[in-house]
């Protein structure tokens, strides 16, 4: 374990070092949500690598909390944008020694986010190291080694492990393990490979559900492969499984990606001709997919007809609209959408906006223009110098 000797303990002098990290203004102990809350809160502003460590162990992070995760993603994301890769090694191998960390959920965390990282040697090297910290490897913890081969995007790999790990280390399979590697396929552009998949799968007893058959429909979409699209849809019958909207959204969205808008509305009009109730998920992969085919008037109608269905958009449903009606040269309709969200506490981003300000300057509502800056500063205290800025250069 010459790797746990290297590193040391965490004084109590540190201790309250990181903690005023978290809360310098404060004088009362925070709980660990409010640590949790407090340390996300300060990552994705923070881009000193030194810095994002000192706050990840001021907030002693765990993958038992959504919040820990979440702020786990965000630091490691930012310290692998910088190239910062020492760092990201020595701060998880730092982790791993932590007695209450000494765990299968923990050390495939970290498996998971030296994936993130595209840190994909270091990922095999925790997997392998398992038993020196005396957790046991399960199918739990290679399929985050499988899904980490997905975040680096080493299809191979992927390949590789789930070909010889099972036999290496006495692991049996699950239906999460296959469907991994079927995205893996899908992924890389083969997904021809997962026909192979689906027969193993009958071989070893394990049946595979909707995400299985959505994994090779998209991949197959992604490929123009509309035969095996066929295909696939035929042997979900054969299981006796009913596409569900799941199944629905991703062949809309697939179409959609392919600039195939009209071919996946056809397939939202057979949704509801079959009764079937469509979701906001629906929704926003059509009204994204006819904004980038410049069809706004499309996506406008889908919009109204999402809420008249009960369907709820999310914010980046919002913020599509806003930014493909700027680009449109609809800014009055850009504005009504943009209102919308801001009641819901979500403000597109600063290009957004900027193209939205100067789109109603264009059209002579200067007023207007004014008073969406006023509420962007109100809301938000960064950048306000530069909203000043394009305030004072507003015709009076």
């Amino acid at each position: 374990m010459a790797f746990l000797s290297r590193l040391r303990p965490i004084s109590s002098h540190r201790c309250r070092f990181f903690s005023s990290i978290l809360s310098p203004d404060s004088a009362t102990p925070l709980s660990s949500k409010e640590k949790s809350r407090a340390a996300l809160s300060l990552l994705k502003s923070e881009q000193d690598p030194q810095r994002i460590l000192e706050i990840c162990r001021a907030a002693a992070l765990t993958p038992e909390s959504h919040l820990d995760r979440v702020a786990f993603s965000v630091a490691i994301s930012k310290l692998a944008d910088s190239k910062h890769f020492d760092s990201i090694r020595h701060f998880l191998d730092e982790l791993k020694a932590r007695p209450d960390l000494r765990t299968e959920r923990f050390v495939s965390h970290a498996i998971v986010l030296f994936g993130q990282a595209g840190m994909l040697n270091d990922a095999v090297r925790t997997f392998e190291q398992m038993h020196q910290l005396g957790v046991d490897r399960t199918v739990r913890s290679l399929n985050a080694l499988l899904f980490s081969c997905i975040l680096a995007k080493n299809y191979k790999e992927a390949n590789r492990i789930f070909l010889e790990f099972p036999k290496t280390y006495g692991i049996e399979l699950n239906l999460d393990s296959y469907n991994t590697v079927l995205k893996a396929f899908s992924e890389s552009g083969s997904s021809s490979s997962g026909y192979s998949i689906l027969a193993e799968m009958g071989r070893k007893g394990v049946k595979p559900n909707a995400t299985s058959f959505g994994i090779l429909l998209a991949g197959f979409y992604n490929e123009e492969k509309y035969e095996d699209v066929g295909k696939v849809l035929k042997m979900m019958e054969e299981y006796k499984m009913q596409p569900g909207i799941s199944t629905y959204n991703i062949r809309i969205q697939s179409l959609c990606k392919l600039k195939k808008s009209s071919e996946a509305k056809a397939l939202l009009d057979g949704i509801l001709a079959r009764r079937m109730k469509p979701n906001s998920e629906t929704y926003c992969h059509l009204i994204h997919g006819f904004c980038k085919e410049g069809n706004l008037d499309e996506a406008k109608k889908l919009f109204k007809d999402m809420v008249n269905r009960g369907c709820k958009p999310d914010s980046d449903c919002y913020f599509t609209l806003v930014y493909f009606l700027c680009q449109g040269g609809d800014f009055e309709s850009a504005l009504r959408f943009c209102k919308e969200c801001m009641e819901k506490g979500w403000f597109p981003n600063i290009s957004t906006m900027t193209s939205l300000v100067n789109g109603l300057v264009s059209i002579s509502k200067v007023e207007e223009a004014r008073e969406l800056i006023g509420q962007i500063k109100e809301k938000f205290s960064r950048n306000v110098d530069k909203w000043n800025e394009i305030e004072a250069g507003l015709p009076q």
